[in-house]
């Protein structure tokens, strides 16, 4: 009877938490919430801004390359000079690996991939029509998969944003496409977009492309 005496006593005595105490574990707790999504929201922007750089140093070696060659990598016809269009269908000489491999930059590639989190991007050059080279970004190596939405379209409406100023799939030098003329050839690193296949930055999209050297 007494050690019963002595529980409820015990128990009596235990304070339990003031709403006010409540409340500031409560906000705590969202600091913390927030910290972490804003965090998830840095890890994304920093892959987003990585992709973006790959891109643009690709594009530092193209105009590196014509300088020296006066013709784009993979750009040649079939009697081995420049045409104007980089990987332009029934052209043998159209070999931007081998063009890019011969070329000993300084920093010199060896891989047209980057793998950013989940997703793995696969870069090649080429046209969408005569004189309107890109370089464009599959999420395949025969780019015959589609974009995750939004996770891997996020990478082109960013890209997109920070080129044009505005996103827009369908105008200015960075535009979405859901088709190709052949297969690309993960060989020669060279891809002909469907000139008249764009799409909206959705999971329909197979491709982005940025006109590096003029509009579409």
């Amino acid at each position: 009877m007494k050690n019963a005496n002595r529980q409820n006593s015990w128990f009596r005595g235990q304070a339990g938490f003031t709403l006010i105490e409540l409340a500031i574990v409560l906000v705590i707790i969202g600091i913390i919430i927030g910290a972490v999504l804003k965090g998830q929201d840095l890890v994304e922007n920093g892959r987003h801004k990585r992709l973006g750089a790959e891109i643009k140093q690709w594009e530092v070696l193209i105009w590196t390359y014509f300088d020296r060659e006066r013709r784009f990598p993979g750009d040649g016809d079939n009697s081995g000079k420049g045409d104007g269009t980089i990987g332009e269908n029934g052209e043998a000489n159209d070999n931007a690996k081998s063009d890019f491999t011969t070329a000993a930059f300084a920093s010199q590639p060896s891989t047209n991939t980057l793998t950013l989190g989940s997703s793995t991007f696969y870069i090649y050059f080429g046209n969408a029509g005569t004189k309107k080279n890109a370089i464009i970004v599959c999420t395949s190596e025969l780019c015959d998969a589609t974009f995750s939405e939004p996770e891997e379209t996020g990478y082109a409406k960013f890209f997109d944003g920070a080129i044009d100023d505005t996103v827009s799939a369908s105008d200015g030098r960075v535009r979405a496409f859901n088709g190709f003329t052949g297969t690309p050839s993960s060989a020669k690193w060279t891809a002909t977009l469907t000139a008249t296949s764009t799409t909206g930055y959705t999971s329909a999209m197979k491709a982005f492309a940025y006109f590096f050297d003029r509009k579409l």
